[in-house]
Protein backbone atom coordinates (compact mmCIF):
# COMPACT_ATOMS: atom_id res chain seq x y z
CA UNK A 1 0.00 0.00 0.00
CA UNK A 2 1.22 3.47 -0.83
CA UNK A 3 2.65 5.61 1.95
CA UNK A 4 1.54 9.06 2.96
CA UNK A 5 -2.18 8.40 3.36
CA UNK A 6 -4.05 9.08 6.56
CA UNK A 7 -5.16 5.88 8.26
CA UNK A 8 -7.83 7.46 10.43
CA UNK A 9 -9.95 10.57 10.74
CA UNK A 10 -12.58 12.19 8.56
CA UNK A 11 -11.61 12.62 4.91
CA UNK A 12 -14.04 14.84 2.94
CA UNK A 13 -14.13 15.01 -0.85
CA UNK A 14 -16.47 16.08 -3.64
CA UNK A 15 -18.30 14.12 -6.31
CA UNK A 16 -20.01 16.78 -8.39
CA UNK A 17 -22.45 18.56 -6.10
CA UNK A 18 -22.27 15.82 -3.47
CA UNK A 19 -20.13 16.10 -0.36
CA UNK A 20 -18.65 12.82 0.92
CA UNK A 21 -16.84 11.86 4.10
CA UNK A 22 -14.87 8.67 4.56
CA UNK A 23 -15.62 7.80 8.15
CA UNK A 24 -13.89 5.34 10.47
CA UNK A 25 -15.01 2.72 12.95
CA UNK A 26 -11.41 1.93 13.84
CA UNK A 27 -9.33 -1.02 12.68
CA UNK A 28 -9.32 -4.79 13.08
CA UNK A 29 -7.29 -7.79 11.92
CA UNK A 30 -8.05 -10.84 9.80
CA UNK A 31 -5.92 -13.72 8.59
CA UNK A 32 -3.77 -12.57 5.69
CA UNK A 33 -3.99 -15.85 3.83
CA UNK A 34 -7.79 -15.77 3.94
CA UNK A 35 -7.78 -12.16 2.77
CA UNK A 36 -5.75 -13.01 -0.35
CA UNK A 37 -6.94 -16.51 -1.19
CA UNK A 38 -4.69 -18.36 -3.64
CA UNK A 39 -2.17 -15.50 -3.93
CA UNK A 40 1.15 -16.57 -2.34
CA UNK A 41 2.13 -14.85 0.89
CA UNK A 42 5.41 -13.68 -0.64
CA UNK A 43 3.33 -11.41 -2.89
CA UNK A 44 0.64 -10.07 -0.55
CA UNK A 45 2.91 -9.61 2.47
CA UNK A 46 4.70 -6.80 0.64
CA UNK A 47 1.61 -4.59 0.79
CA UNK A 48 -0.01 -6.03 3.93
CA UNK A 49 2.61 -7.13 6.49
CA UNK A 50 1.16 -9.78 8.85
CA UNK A 51 1.57 -9.98 12.62
CA UNK A 52 2.87 -13.07 14.46
CA UNK A 53 -0.58 -14.68 14.11
CA UNK A 54 -0.55 -14.05 10.33
CA UNK A 55 -3.23 -11.36 10.67
CA UNK A 56 -3.17 -8.14 8.67
CA UNK A 57 -4.49 -4.74 9.70
CA UNK A 58 -7.72 -3.67 8.01
CA UNK A 59 -9.67 -0.45 8.13
CA UNK A 60 -13.36 -0.06 8.88
CA UNK A 61 -14.45 2.81 6.65
CA UNK A 62 -18.14 3.58 6.19
CA UNK A 63 -18.97 6.34 3.72
CA UNK A 64 -21.22 9.32 4.39
CA UNK A 65 -22.83 11.04 1.40
CA UNK A 66 -24.71 14.34 1.55
CA UNK A 67 -26.78 14.62 -1.63
CA UNK A 68 -28.55 17.79 -0.50
CA UNK A 69 -31.82 15.91 0.00
CA UNK A 70 -30.56 12.82 1.84
CA UNK A 71 -27.75 11.99 4.22
CA UNK A 72 -26.72 8.47 3.25
CA UNK A 73 -24.50 6.21 5.34
CA UNK A 74 -23.00 3.26 3.45
CA UNK A 75 -22.08 0.39 5.78
CA UNK A 76 -21.79 0.89 9.53
CA UNK A 77 -18.54 -0.74 10.61
CA UNK A 78 -18.16 -3.41 13.26
CA UNK A 79 -20.12 -1.74 16.05
CA UNK A 80 -19.55 -2.32 19.75
CA UNK A 81 -21.89 -5.16 20.71
CA UNK A 82 -19.08 -7.68 21.17
CA UNK A 83 -17.42 -9.24 24.20
CA UNK A 84 -13.73 -9.27 25.12
CA UNK A 85 -13.14 -12.64 23.45
CA UNK A 86 -14.46 -11.33 20.12
CA UNK A 87 -12.49 -8.10 20.51
CA UNK A 88 -9.26 -9.99 21.15
CA UNK A 89 -9.85 -12.50 18.34
CA UNK A 90 -10.10 -9.72 15.75
CA UNK A 91 -7.81 -7.24 17.53
CA UNK A 92 -10.46 -4.51 17.30
CA UNK A 93 -9.37 -0.95 18.05
CA UNK A 94 -12.17 1.64 18.11
CA UNK A 95 -10.15 4.77 17.51
CA UNK A 96 -12.21 6.52 16.39
CA UNK A 97 -15.63 4.92 16.67
CA UNK A 98 -18.22 5.50 13.97
CA UNK A 99 -20.21 7.77 16.27
CA UNK A 100 -17.13 9.87 17.01
CA UNK A 101 -16.28 10.00 13.33
CA UNK A 102 -19.79 11.21 12.54
CA UNK A 103 -19.44 13.93 15.16
CA UNK A 104 -16.16 15.06 13.61
CA UNK A 105 -18.05 15.45 10.32
CA UNK A 106 -20.62 17.66 12.03
CA UNK A 107 -23.45 15.11 12.21
CA UNK A 108 -25.17 12.79 14.66
CA UNK A 109 -26.84 9.42 14.27
CA UNK A 110 -30.24 11.15 14.19
CA UNK A 111 -29.28 13.07 11.04
CA UNK A 112 -28.89 9.96 8.84
CA UNK A 113 -31.86 9.39 6.50
CA UNK A 114 -30.65 6.27 4.65
CA UNK A 115 -28.37 3.41 5.71
CA UNK A 116 -27.18 1.07 2.94
CA UNK A 117 -25.49 -2.25 3.69
CA UNK A 118 -23.29 -3.75 0.99
CA UNK A 119 -24.01 -7.02 2.82
CA UNK A 120 -24.74 -8.07 6.39
CA UNK A 121 -21.42 -9.45 7.63
CA UNK A 122 -20.47 -8.27 11.11
CA UNK A 123 -17.72 -5.90 9.92
CA UNK A 124 -20.14 -4.10 7.57
CA UNK A 125 -23.40 -4.12 9.54
CA UNK A 126 -22.21 -4.21 13.15
CA UNK A 127 -23.08 -0.55 13.68
CA UNK A 128 -26.63 -0.96 12.38
CA UNK A 129 -27.83 -1.43 15.94
CA UNK A 130 -26.82 -0.43 19.46
CA UNK A 131 -27.69 -1.52 22.97
CA UNK A 132 -29.97 1.00 24.71
CA UNK A 133 -29.78 1.82 28.46
CA UNK A 134 -32.30 -0.94 29.19
CA UNK A 135 -30.08 -3.53 27.51
CA UNK A 136 -32.28 -3.86 24.41
CA UNK A 137 -30.73 -3.96 20.93
CA UNK A 138 -32.30 -1.18 18.85
CA UNK A 139 -31.63 0.57 15.50
CA UNK A 140 -28.68 2.95 15.80
CA UNK A 141 -30.12 5.41 13.27
CA UNK A 142 -33.74 6.02 14.30
CA UNK A 143 -34.55 8.44 11.46
CA UNK A 144 -33.11 6.28 8.69
CA UNK A 145 -34.42 3.62 6.36
CA UNK A 146 -32.06 0.63 6.16
CA UNK A 147 -31.56 -0.75 2.66
CA UNK A 148 -30.27 -4.23 1.82
CA UNK A 149 -30.70 -6.67 -1.02
CA UNK A 150 -33.62 -9.07 -0.47
CA UNK A 151 -31.41 -12.07 -1.26
CA UNK A 152 -28.75 -10.97 1.22
CA UNK A 153 -31.42 -10.63 3.89
CA UNK A 154 -32.67 -14.15 3.20
CA UNK A 155 -29.15 -15.59 3.28
CA UNK A 156 -28.44 -13.86 6.60
CA UNK A 157 -31.55 -15.49 8.05
CA UNK A 158 -30.73 -18.91 6.57
CA UNK A 159 -27.08 -19.28 7.51
CA UNK A 160 -25.03 -22.38 6.80
CA UNK A 161 -21.81 -23.97 7.98
CA UNK A 162 -19.72 -21.87 5.58
CA UNK A 163 -21.08 -18.42 6.41
CA UNK A 164 -22.63 -18.57 9.88
CA UNK A 165 -19.67 -16.99 11.68
CA UNK A 166 -19.82 -13.95 9.39
CA UNK A 167 -23.34 -12.98 10.44
CA UNK A 168 -24.48 -11.78 13.86
CA UNK A 169 -28.25 -11.68 14.16
CA UNK A 170 -28.38 -8.72 16.53
CA UNK A 171 -26.87 -6.58 13.75
CA UNK A 172 -30.00 -6.92 11.60
CA UNK A 173 -32.83 -8.89 13.23
CA UNK A 174 -33.95 -5.88 15.34
CA UNK A 175 -34.88 -4.22 12.01
CA UNK A 176 -37.21 -7.04 10.96
CA UNK A 177 -40.86 -6.08 10.83
CA UNK A 178 -40.11 -2.39 11.31
CA UNK A 179 -40.89 0.48 8.96
CA UNK A 180 -37.16 1.19 8.86
CA UNK A 181 -36.23 -1.87 6.79
CA UNK A 182 -36.29 -1.64 3.00
CA UNK A 183 -35.35 -4.72 0.96
CA UNK A 184 -34.61 -4.28 -2.74
CA UNK A 185 -34.02 -6.58 -5.67
CA UNK A 186 -31.21 -6.08 -8.16
CA UNK A 187 -29.97 -2.76 -9.54
CA UNK A 188 -31.89 0.14 -8.03
CA UNK A 189 -31.61 3.92 -8.03
CA UNK A 190 -32.01 4.45 -4.32
CA UNK A 191 -32.20 8.22 -4.51
CA UNK A 192 -31.07 10.69 -7.13
CA UNK A 193 -27.37 10.03 -7.76
CA UNK A 194 -27.12 6.88 -5.60
CA UNK A 195 -27.33 3.58 -7.49
CA UNK A 196 -27.16 0.11 -5.94
CA UNK A 197 -25.30 -2.34 -8.20
CA UNK A 198 -25.34 -6.09 -7.54
CA UNK A 199 -21.74 -7.35 -7.37
CA UNK A 200 -22.04 -11.00 -6.32
CA UNK A 201 -19.01 -13.03 -5.37
CA UNK A 202 -18.13 -12.32 -1.77
CA UNK A 203 -21.72 -13.23 -0.96
CA UNK A 204 -24.39 -14.25 -3.44
CA UNK A 205 -26.18 -10.89 -3.14
CA UNK A 206 -23.36 -8.47 -2.30
CA UNK A 207 -23.92 -4.97 -3.69
CA UNK A 208 -21.66 -2.01 -4.42
CA UNK A 209 -22.84 1.60 -4.48
CA UNK A 210 -22.21 4.00 -7.36
CA UNK A 211 -22.45 7.69 -6.46
CA UNK A 212 -22.78 10.14 -9.32
CA UNK A 213 -23.27 13.89 -9.67
CA UNK A 214 -22.48 16.33 -12.50
CA UNK A 215 -20.73 13.64 -14.51
CA UNK A 216 -18.39 12.63 -11.66
CA UNK A 217 -18.53 9.22 -9.95
CA UNK A 218 -17.31 7.32 -6.92
CA UNK A 219 -17.75 3.61 -6.29
CA UNK A 220 -18.04 2.17 -2.83
CA UNK A 221 -16.92 -1.33 -3.70
CA UNK A 222 -17.39 -3.02 -0.34
CA UNK A 223 -15.83 -6.48 -0.33
CA UNK A 224 -15.63 -6.68 -4.11
CA UNK A 225 -12.33 -4.78 -3.81
CA UNK A 226 -11.74 -4.50 -0.05
CA UNK A 227 -8.28 -2.88 -0.26
CA UNK A 228 -6.17 -1.29 -2.97
CA UNK A 229 -4.04 -4.45 -2.92
CA UNK A 230 -7.08 -6.36 -4.22
CA UNK A 231 -7.30 -4.42 -7.48
CA UNK A 232 -5.42 -7.05 -9.58
CA UNK A 233 -7.86 -9.60 -10.97
CA UNK A 234 -6.36 -12.69 -9.23
CA UNK A 235 -6.31 -11.04 -5.80
CA UNK A 236 -9.59 -12.44 -4.49
CA UNK A 237 -10.37 -13.24 -0.87
CA UNK A 238 -10.56 -16.80 0.37
CA UNK A 239 -13.66 -15.59 2.23
CA UNK A 240 -15.52 -15.12 -1.07
CA UNK A 241 -18.23 -17.73 -1.49
CA UNK A 242 -18.26 -17.38 -5.28
CA UNK A 243 -14.74 -16.35 -6.36
CA UNK A 244 -15.36 -16.76 -10.08
CA UNK A 245 -18.26 -14.31 -9.77
CA UNK A 246 -15.92 -11.89 -8.02
CA UNK A 247 -13.49 -12.23 -10.93
CA UNK A 248 -16.26 -11.57 -13.46
CA UNK A 249 -17.45 -8.49 -11.61
CA UNK A 250 -13.93 -7.07 -11.38
CA UNK A 251 -13.39 -7.60 -15.10
CA UNK A 252 -16.65 -5.78 -15.83
CA UNK A 253 -16.25 -2.90 -13.40
CA UNK A 254 -12.55 -2.01 -13.26
CA UNK A 255 -12.10 -1.15 -16.96
CA UNK A 256 -15.17 1.06 -16.85
CA UNK A 257 -14.02 2.72 -13.61
CA UNK A 258 -10.65 3.47 -15.21
CA UNK A 259 -12.16 4.67 -18.49
CA UNK A 260 -14.64 7.00 -16.78
CA UNK A 261 -12.34 8.21 -14.01
CA UNK A 262 -14.32 6.91 -11.06
CA UNK A 263 -12.94 7.32 -7.57
CA UNK A 264 -12.99 4.01 -5.71
CA UNK A 265 -13.41 3.85 -1.94
CA UNK A 266 -11.59 0.88 -0.39
CA UNK A 267 -13.58 -0.02 2.69
CA UNK A 268 -10.92 -2.12 4.42
CA UNK A 269 -7.70 -0.41 3.33
CA UNK A 270 -6.19 1.26 6.43
CA UNK A 271 -4.02 3.58 4.32
CA UNK A 272 -5.26 4.08 0.74
CA UNK A 273 -8.87 4.91 1.39
CA UNK A 274 -9.86 6.38 -1.98
CA UNK A 275 -8.13 6.48 -5.36
CA UNK A 276 -8.66 6.54 -9.09
CA UNK A 277 -7.26 3.69 -11.15
CA UNK A 278 -4.14 3.96 -13.25
CA UNK A 279 -2.66 1.46 -15.67
CA UNK A 280 0.43 -0.32 -14.40
CA UNK A 281 2.67 -2.82 -16.15
CA UNK A 282 0.53 -5.76 -14.97
CA UNK A 283 -2.92 -4.15 -14.97
CA UNK A 284 -4.73 -1.52 -12.95
CA UNK A 285 -3.29 0.01 -9.79
CA UNK A 286 -4.41 2.69 -7.36
CA UNK A 287 -3.22 6.13 -8.43
CA UNK A 288 -1.85 8.44 -5.81
CA UNK A 289 -4.39 10.91 -4.44
CA UNK A 290 -3.81 14.30 -2.90
CA UNK A 291 -3.98 14.36 0.89
CA UNK A 292 -7.55 15.38 1.55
Amino acid sequence: MAKGYRAQGVVPFQVGDFRLWILSDGIFRLDGGAMFGVVPKVLWAKSAPPDRLNRITLGLSPLLVDTGSDLVLIDTGIGDKFDEKFKEMFSIVHRPSLERSLEESGFSREDITLVVNTHLHFDHAGGNTVVDPDGKVVPAFPSAHYVVQEGEWRDALDRNERNRRSYREDDYLPLEGSDLLRRVNGEVELTSGIRLIPTPGHTRHHQSILIGSQGEYALYAGDLIPTSAHIPYPFIMGYDLYPMETLKQKKDILPRAHREGWQIVFEHDPIVRVARLEEGKDGFVAGRQRDM
